[in-house]
């Protein structure tokens, strides 16, 4: 039990800041038209932290940070997909009406931005493993499988909560004002995101 309540609280405080991932997911939940279509992105954010965590864990993902090309690469690949969310983000208009020409991420949209904001960020991944990963070195046997349940288990639960979020603003949003000033924050923060990623890229140091 003290494994799961550990694992609960640390995943927990990993997922809660504020994030390109958390954002993506949770402004899914309020621009599609029904609960059901913001799932794609919230279950593809789910699993892709359980399968960070589950390489966390069992100590594979540690290789990121040691093969330079890699992660340099991933770094790339991360910077090119939140440009082009971000340029999505900030086009995107919520549905007030039957009238309005809307277009919501498809399906396949929805798994592939899931995606690059989840697995295309080495930080992110060498912070589950330098948390997650470390922290699991204390356990064996039992009290590691219900620290790693626990982790996941949050992470879910979170992906969930974030898609109702984002459903219960919307009905409160009636005129989809502040969808609109989500969107356009959600999408500076994106393209801030990049352009950190970028200058981590060319070893920019403000020191």
């Amino acid at each position: 039990m003290q494994a799961f309540i550990h694992g609960m609280v640390l995943a927990f405080g990993l997922i809660l800041p504020l994030g390109v991932q958390n954002l993506f997911v949770f402004t899914q939940g309020a621009e599609q038209p029904k609960f059901r279509r913001a799932l794609p992105a919230t279950i593809t954010a789910s699993i892709s932290d359980t399968l960070l965590i589950l390489l966390a864990v069992l100590g594979l993902s540690v290789i990121v940070g040691e093969v330079e090309w890699l992660r340099i690469v991933m770094m790339c690949g991360g910077a090119v997909f939140l440009i082009y969310m971000g340029y999505s983000m900030w086009r995107t208009k919520p549905r007030t009406g039957l009238g309005q020409d809307r277009r919501e991420l498809s399906i396949k949209e929805q798994i592939v931005f899931a995606l690059s904001v989840s697995l295309l960020n080495p930080h992110a991944i060498l912070d589950t493993v330098g948390v997650i990963g470390t922290s699991a070195l204390r356990y064996t046997a039992a009290d590691k499988v219900w620290f790693t349940a626990a982790c996941i288990l949050v992470s879910w639960c979170w992906f969930l909560a974030l898609t109702i979020a984002g459903r219960i603003l919307k009905q409160l949003d009636g005129t989809g004002r502040m969808l609109v000033i989500i969107n356009k924050c959600s999408a500076i923060f994106v393209w801030l995101t990049a352009v950190w990623l970028l200058l981590d890229i060319i070893g920019w140091n403000p020191n």
